[in-house]
């Protein structure tokens, strides 16, 4: 089994070193290439190209960071500000990157400031419809586990919300109900019936944990979205929560039992049902807690601890991932599960006395460096010319 093509959509705030968000997408999209606007424009996101390995993964993260980095440094003191949501202010407002877009407006009028977040959007390559079909069905109900490793959004104007992942939180998911699609021709049918009712303005209009995704939506399909995880800034973070997400759909290929809709003994008078309220509960729980959730099991409905789900999916795929030869990408889930994510290591900071906008402008110092860090070592500048 040869390793599975992987890309991401990386949504990120732009602003000042004080942790400011400052709208500068509108400028990024004109000057650089690989960057498109959000509706708002202090976020702004870049799209990195399918790779099989994660080496090369690992460049085409650091690459246009560093060309952003380098080109809003021209326009002024700015940096790219960490986590998924404004941490120190600023919800009380939209900031159009395109007054003129009919969508943009609808957004705005629509969801408001709830959709101004950033994230991770990872891709994984799955060419056969009905395998990636089943994918999505597995990775649904396994996604608040990615959001645990994830989260990375605590605060909101420079208040603490009560949730890891306050993004999660409010984010309007859309439409409400999302089935875990049986085949690929159920999508199709499902698809045409949102659109035709308005509960989806067009087809890229499914804000769900995971959806399949393609060139031709609903009907050319050729990847695996998970759309669920808050911003991870930390390149090396990323790549191990996307070598879990592959590991365990490559273990999935190789034991097609492993699908919900077969494997699951919950409630047989309508599996569907009971599947998406238990994935649905097991979001907000996460979007909460975090690896602390006290989530329920897709299997068998028992009560689980997130970070000991995650242990125990870790020591199964471990083996796959160590003959594929990409398990070292693996190990730095072990640190994020011993120390905490992103919002839970600001809460412990905070909880210890140090001021919210203290705890960003330390990470906006520590992510620049380790950007550079990585870069210089990883990137060899005959690749990032």
């Amino acid at each position: 089994m040869s390793l599975l093509s992987k890309g991401f959509e990386v949504e990120m705030y732009t602003g000042t070193p004080e942790g400011e968000t400052v709208g500068l997408s509108d400028k990024i999209v004109q000057a650089l290439d690989g960057f498109v606007r959000e509706p708002d424009s202090r976020n702004v996101e870049y799209t990195t190209a399918p790779f099989c390995a994660y080496d090369r993964l690992l460049c085409a993260l650091l690459k246009p960071r560093q060309a952003m980095r380098s080109y809003i440094q021209t326009l002024g003191n700015y940096t790219i500000i960490p986590g998924s949501t404004m941490s120190l202010g600023g919800s009380d407002r939209f900031c159009r990157s395109d007054p003129n877009n009919p969508y943009h407006t609808y957004i705005e009028q629509t969801y408001g400031t709830d959709v101004v977040t950033a994230s991770i959007h990872i891709n994984v390559g799955i060419d056969d419809p009905e395998l990636l079909m089943q994918a999505c069905r597995l990775v649904r109900v396994e996604a608040p586990l990615y959001l645990a490793l994830s989260a990375s959004s605590p605060f909101i104007d420079g208040k603490v919300t009560g949730s890891h992942s306050s993004r999660w939180q409010m984010f309007p998911k859309t439409p409400q109900n999302v089935p875990l699609f049986e085949s690929h021709g159920h999508f199709i049918l499902w698809t045409e019936e949102q659109l035709a009712a308005g509960k989806m303005r067009n087809v890229r209009h499914l804000w769900s944990a995971v959806r399949p995704n393609g060139d031709r939506r609903p009907y050319n399909l050729n990847r695996l979205e998970l759309r669920i995880c808050d911003l991870v800034v930390d390149p090396l973070a990323l790549l191990a929560i996307t070598a879990l997400l592959e590991a365990r759909i490559m273990q999935m290929m190789a034991n097609l039992n492993l699908d919900p809709l077969q494997q699951s003994n919950l409630s047989a008078n309508d599996l569907q049902s009971e599947l998406m309220a238990l994935a649905d509960a097991n979001e907000m729980a996460a979007a909460r807690h975090s690896l602390d959730a006290e989530l329920r099991h897709w299997q068998d409905g028992r009560k689980i601890i997130a970070r000991d789900w995650i242990k125990e999916i870790y020591d199964e795929v471990y083996p796959l991932a160590k003959k594929q030869g990409f398990s070292c990408f693996l190990s730095p889930l072990k640190k994020i599960l011993r120390t905490g994510n992103t919002a839970q290591q600001w809460l412990k900071l905070h909880r210890q006395g140090m001021p919210i906008p203290q705890i960003i402008q330390q990470d906006i110092q520590a992510i620049a460096q380790q950007e550079r860090d990585l870069n210089y070592a990883v990137c060899p500048p005959a690749l990032i010319a």
